[in-house]
Parts: structure tokens; sequence; C-alpha cells
């Protein structure tokens, strides 16, 4: 099966700066793949790339087959794209905003009423059809930003950060909608710095940094990779650290925190009560945090 998009040896330069540095990567039809990384890793540089909207420097990028320097307008108008930044019409109702839209992929006005008021109803938004964006909370922008980019029945979604600045039971609704257009054959492209929107999200994903790609998989065998099913945490202190050395358990130090990884949490958590005075103990599962703060390092990014 051909992939939706692949890359090989991709690369994109601004003069001295090397955004994105000779990766490679391919996303099956069907489904979600993520891009994750600490700002300034190269993600949002990847989309535009794939959304043909920042040619590339070097290396080859395909997009339905189709090379995205020679067929961007192909590409374009099978592709559905949720930026980060709300760039809704102020101007303009719900309503307005997506027929006034569909007008770029030249969608009869009859039909492109109809896509928009079955697309308000998808996003729960139909009782807001005809109120201006100004009126809107943030979450029911974001809402109406994904009606938007569905208004082409695009094959291929786009998403930079889709959730940014939503509360839990937005967020959830977002995360609802996206399964479900997955469920009906959707291809769906993001990126997002929630890792547990990701572990929920992706099938497979790569984690970034500086450019380059670190690895590459799947939530759950990235998890048992590089970290442990299981963590046990405890606090760090000479005395549980001598001891985590005598039991030769597998640990890193962050800060004034200790984290084991093991696959036996529970006996590991009773020989620290029991010879190493650890004060608090907690045993937890292992997460695609720990991956991301274990590959990118715990250290701010601006």
């Amino acid at each position: 099966m051909e992939p939706i998009i692949e890359a090989r040896g991709l690369t994109k330069r601004y003069g001295a700066l090397t955004a994105v540095d000779n990766i490679s990567f391919a996303v099956q039809p069907g489904e979600v793949f993520g891009f994750l990384g600490p700002n300034g890793a190269g993600k949002t540089t990847t989309m535009k790339m794939i959304q043909c909207v920042s040619p590339k420097t070097g290396g080859s990028l395909t997009v339905f087959g189709k090379d995205v320097d020679s067929h961007p307008r192909e590409i374009k108008d099978l592709l559905g794209v949720l930026p980060q930044e709300a760039n809704l019409d102020p101007e303009f109702t719900c309503i307005e905003n997506l027929t006034t839209f569909a007008r770029y992929f030249g969608i009869p006005p009859a039909e492109a009423l109809s896509r928009a008021e079955e697309l308000l109803t998808f996003v729960q938004l139909d009782e807001k059809r005809d109120v201006k964006i100004e009126k809107l909370s943030g979450g029911m922008k974001r809402r109406l930003l994904l009606a938007r980019a569905l208004i082409n029945n695009p094959r291929l979604l786009v998403m930079d950060e889709p959730t940014i600045g939503l509360d839990p039971q937005g967020r959830h609704l977002i995360w609802e909608k996206l399964k479900s257009l997955q469920a009906a054959g959707n291809t769906i492209v993001l990126t997002t710095h929630y890792l547990e929107e990701a572990e929920r999200l992706c099938n497979r994903l790569v984690i970034m940094d500086s450019g380059r790609i670190l690895v590459e998989g799947s939530p759950e065998a990235l998890v048992a990779e590089h970290v442990s099913n299981d963590i046990v945490e405890t606090d760090h202190t000479p005395d549980v650290v001598s001891c985590l050395d005598r039991l030769g358990a597998t640990y890193e130090v962050f800060g004034d925190m200790v984290q084991v990884y093991t696959d036996k949490p529970r006996e590991v958590a009773r020989q620290l009560f029991e010879e190493c005075n650890p004060g608090k103990v907690f045993a937890r599962r292992g997460s695609l945090e720990d991956v991301f703060l274990k590959l990118t390092g715990r250290k701010l990014r601006d």
C-alpha cells in the first residue's frame, strides 16, 4: 500500500539554521501519525512542508504520491488543515466562515451550505450557526476550525496543536471527533505538546529534537523500549541511591526525585521501604511523557 506521505532525507534550512535535518518517515493510509518534540524541534516546519506552504531545501517529500514542489495545488485540494492559531474571519458568523472557505475549493454554494450545516452539527455548534466569531469561546473557535478543515472532504487532515488552550471537556470532545474521523477512513497527521493526547490518538509517532528524528514507533512500543511499563518514584537521598545501587536497580535521578524502571513495581517498592529509608514511594505506569523527557531532557526551551 502506497504511503499517504513519504519523506526521504527531508531538509529545511533558513540561512545558517537547519530547522529540519535529513529526516525520513512514512505515513500510512488511515493512521494517526504524530510529531512530538520540544519548542524548535522542527515539527511545525515539517508540517508546513507537508502543506506545501514552505518549500523544502533538500531531500524528497511526496503527498498522495505527488511531489510537493511540482504538484502543490493538487495536494492542497486533498488536505484539511487545522492551524495552531485561530484565524477565523471575525466579521462572519459560523456558517459564513464555512461557506466562504468552501469557495476556495470551488464547491457550489448549495453544496457548501449543506456541508457547513452538517459540520456544525458534527462539532456541536449548530446552535451557534448565526453567531459571529467574537461571541464564541476559545473551545468553540477550535471546534469551528475543525469543521472548516473538513469542508472539502479531505483525504488527509494536518493539525498543529489541535486542542491547544482547551479545557478537559473540550479536549475530550475533539479527541472523540478525531477518533470518529479515523474510523471513517481519514488519515491524520498532528503535532501536540499534550503527551496524553499523543498516547490516546496516535498509532505511530516520531519524537524530534534539533531538527532530527530521535525515535519512531507506537506509543506503547516506545514506552516499553525506552523506559519501562512500570516506574517507581521516590525521594532522592544518598541512602536511596546507595541502596538502589546495591539492589542493581535501573534508575535515573531528576532533581529531588529518583525514578526506578522495573517490571516488578510492588517488589521494588517493598525493597525500598524495607532497606532504603526512602521517605515517600509512588508506583505508576510508564508513559510517553517519561520517554519524551528521557530523550529530550528536562531543560526549558524557548
